[in-house]
């Protein structure tokens, strides 16, 4: 809760003890006027309540995608190795292929380490570009996307991470909504018990509502409404 919102929230909570314990009307009246303080400090607990449930929400949604952002980016740099790795050999490969066909008069052993030095580096140059891990072993951890670490597993595992991310950013923006709306409802229903204006009460707990619609959203469909 910001500072001004909770400023705005103690100096109604000390309106309503001093018109409790002094009160300037008549004993009617001051009747009314407790009961109606009353009120108005139990919305106020309510959407302090929701406000403190959105920030936390929002706090750990924020974090998340955080995370999920690094573990992006350290994919896509793997990734971005094992391309350069991957077509450094496929150079090498080809030049070998040159010279295998371009030296046809080389003795029958040298023909054949260069086949077998070509025939390894094309099997890792495979292997750059997948690396899954052993079926068996994926299944047991359930993994999804497969884990490896070839290009297309990496690639499959960045753009995973990056969905995640763009989720948790989503549900935080939601969760950033609901709790502008419940500070702007707590002072609102704090601005009731100063002013004596009870139309504040009503937009107070509206916009309680609306906090609580906006939680409910980043919760449970944070790509419904996109806000930002």
């Amino acid at each position: 809760m910001s500072h001004g919102v909770h400023a705005v929230q103690h100096e109604a909570e000390h309106k309503i003890q001093h018109d409790s314990e002094h009160g300037s009307h008549g004993g009617g009246d001051k009747g009314l006027l407790d009961a109606r303080n009353k009120k108005v400090a139990l919305l106020i607990a309510v959407i302090a309540l929701f406000l403190a449930f959105s920030e936390t929400l929002g706090k750990s949604a924020q974090t998340a995608a955080l995370s999920y952002n690094v573990e992006a980016s350290n994919l896509w740099a793997f990734f971005q190795a094992k391309t350069i790795r991957q077509t450094v050999l496929e150079a090498g490969i080809e030049l070998l292929k040159l010279d295998a066909v371009r030296d046809g008069g080389d003795p029958a052993a040298t023909k054949a380490a260069l086949a077998k030095r070509i025939d390894s580096w094309e099997k890792t140059a495979a292997r750059y570009n997948t690396e899954l891990m052993d079926p068996p072993v994926r299944k047991a951890v359930n993994l999804n996307p497969p884990y490896g670490e070839g290009r297309r597993e990496l690639m499959a595992r960045a753009i995973a991470a990056e969905a995640k991310r763009d989720t948790a950013m989503e549900r935080y923006h939601h969760y950033e909504v609901a709790s502008a709306a419940f500070q702007i409802g707590i002072v609102l229903a704090s601005a009731t018990v100063i002013t004596g204006m009870v139309l504040l009460t009503y937009l107070a707990g509206a916009l309680g509502l609306v906090g609580m619609a906006f939680m409910a959203i980043g919760f449970f469909a944070p790509h419904a409404v996109h806000l930002f």
